[in-house]
């Protein structure tokens, strides 16, 4: 695919200043100058983020409400009910808050509701056939319920009361629960909608504790004194939400992220140590990526294939072999999840190639009557990756269908889904990302309107993937030291991401297919003055690129590879 490079130009006396400040390398600054870290301060939180540094967020709207009511139903025994979602954000929500009130001695369960067939959120169903027959007094909802209006109205008329936590787009209206904790809210001042679900949950016990602390809980306990739960130790799953929700790493979602990863490399949970174990993942430090490309697939892969439940179940155990068979079972489950995704991928591959007509619209939309739901946000990714518009992939039940959408940056989802909403049953989701539900006989109209509506959103022009690149980098210039500065730039991610650079004439001195399609080489510059050449590998290589000899220019990211307890610098390209 045809890629706009646009290399970016910092301001060169920001990095003379970063570079006298900090003594790093000149790349390193331009990197730094480039993600707008240039003052002391910014510099110094960003290289050494710290719990200490979290806002206690007392401009979340509700959250004393939240906090009031909790720690009422702890205090007089009420029955507990934590309602998350399926998803990996929804696992270590659900599994944090979980932990922290059981240590609280409170009256507590979980409940993820099925993928498939329950959906997404908190609904009527689920308040006529769990939460009243079970004798809740209370639900906490977490990462979910913001769009929950009947739910919680008939939740209200029995009685029960409900708090909702999430960071989910809001509509105009609010629903009417005791409280609603998500800093999307319209009303909320926090500034904190970057924020994960797991982040809003992470908040919730940082309150919760502090006020319990306040009225002597901890102290005053029957049965005698219990230490207060060390929040830093939930900080492991508040990494895997973080990560796996692709929110900004900024402020509060890097530092939990930073925190949790350090957890994980130090103590790991007996469940995510066997998954890491069963994950293929050879090296000593685990990080964000590993997260990303590794963990979280294998978590979702729960949810997606078979219950989410079994992914709480594994975080939440304190017995190694038991931890062992669930994660053994969810890496079978994620195999299974490859195999179907796979095959669903490559037969609207077929599809496109009898239709060609179709990769010509501003966005793809297709149904198939019961493709495998678990899998179709996965597959609309893979398609966005491919043909760069947005997707939405549906699967029809009888007259039903669910779907999933995922988008491209400039083309805002939910607002698209909002205009077409005279043609859904029901849709929620992020700007990127997103659900909906519609009836058959609705989905012409419905792909007609959005189409236009993505038409207007781009002023018709042909949308063109940008790659931003940090800087130009000739290999005479790549060191040890530089890609130890790199790397000390971790975690990447969203509004982080792994510096990417760019250079030209760049010949392959040796090159050798592994795998199925990726392409381990040798690169040498040409006019090089020193005559260095650089390892490198590029992952899944299509057409020409499997055996092409020279380069004008390529793009690239550098990092450690590790291999047989031993590093070496290691170029992966990412276009060429």
């Amino acid at each position: 695919m045809k890629k706009q490079m646009e290399i970016l130009n910092p301001d060169k006396t920001t990095v003379r200043n970063i570079q006298k400040q900090t003594g790093y390398h000149l790349i390193t600054a331009k990197i730094l100058a480039n993600r707008g870290i240039s003052s002391n301060q910014s510099i110094s939180e960003f290289f050494n983020p710290s719990l200490r540094h979290i806002q206690s967020f007392e401009t979340l709207i509700d959250m004393d409400k939240a906090v009031e009511r909790i720690t009422h139903a702890i205090n007089q025994n009420e029955k507990i009910l934590v309602f998350g979602d399926y998803d990996v954000d929804g696992i270590t929500s659900t599994a944090i808050l979980y932990e922290f009130l059981i240590t609280t001695g409170a009256d507590v369960t979980y409940y993820i509701p099925h993928r498939i067939e329950e959906g997404y959120g908190l609904n009527l169903h689920q308040i006529e056939h769990v939460v009243i027959p079970g004798g809740y007094n209370l639900v906490i909802t977490i990462d979910c319920g913001s769009t929950s209006h009947d739910a919680i109205e008939h939740a209200n008329q029995s009685g029960i009361d409900i708090v909702v936590t999430d960071h989910h787009t809001i509509a105009e209206s609010l629903p009417k629960a005791l409280a609603v904790v998500n800093p999307r809210r319209h009303d909320c001042p926090s500034k904190a909608s970057y924020l994960a679900g797991v982040g809003v949950a992470f908040c919730l016990l940082i309150r919760l504790r502090k006020h319990l602390r306040e009225n002597n809980f901890w102290e005053n306990r029957p049965g005698g004194n219990i230490p207060e739960p060390n929040l830093k130790a939930l900080c492991d799953l508040v990494a895997l939400g973080t990560v796996a929700d692709v929110v900004p790493l900024i402020n509060e979602n890097r530092i939990l992220t930073k925190a949790g990863l350090e957890v994980i490399n130090t103590c790991p949970r007996p469940g995510l140590d066997a998954l890491i174990k069963l994950s293929g993942i050879n090296k000593s430090t685990i990080d964000a990526e590993d997260i990303a490309f590794r963990l979280s697939p294998r978590l979702n892969a729960s949810g997606r294939m078979n219950h989410a439940r079994l992914a709480v179940q594994l975080l939440t155990t304190k017995d190694i072999d038991e931890a062992f068979t669930l994660a053994n079972t969810l890496n079978t489950l994620n195999t299974q999840r490859q195999e179907i995704e796979q095959k669903i991928f490559h037969h609207i591959l077929m599809y496109f190639n009898e239709e060609p007509e179709l990769i010509n619209k501003n966005a793809v939309i297709l149904g198939k009557q019961e493709w495998h739901q678990g899998v179709l946000g996965i597959v609309a990714s893979k398609l966005v990756d491919k043909y760069y518009r947005p997707v939405i992939l549906i699967s029809f039940k009888e007259n039903i269908g669910k779907g999933s959408a995922r988008s491209i940056p400039g083309i805002d989802l939910y607002n698209a889904l909002s205009q077409c909403s005279e043609y859904l049953e029901g849709f929620g989701g992020h700007p990127m990302a997103a659900g909906l539900s519609i009836k058959r006989e609705n989905l012409k109209q419905f792909q007609n309107q959005f189409e236009k509506t993505v038409a207007a959103m781009t002023a018709g022009q042909e949308i063109i993937p940008s790659i931003r690149i940090d800087c130009r980098l000739d290999f005479d210039i790549i060191s040890e030291r530089l890609i130890n500065e790199i790397s000390s730039l971790q975690p990447f991610g969203q509004d982080n991401p792994e510096p990417l650079f760019c250079t030209e004439k760049v010949d392959v001195t040796f090159s050798k297919i592994i795998g199925k399609n990726h392409r381990r080489l040798t690169l040498k510059q040409r006019n090089s003055k020193s005559n260095n050449t650089v390892n490198a590998i590029w992952f899944n290589v299509e057409g020409e690129n499997l055996n092409k000899k020279h380069f004008d220019t390529i793009v690239f990211k550098l990092r450690w590879n590790h291999w047989n307890g031993k590093k070496s610098i290691q170029a992966v390209v990412e276009y060429g």
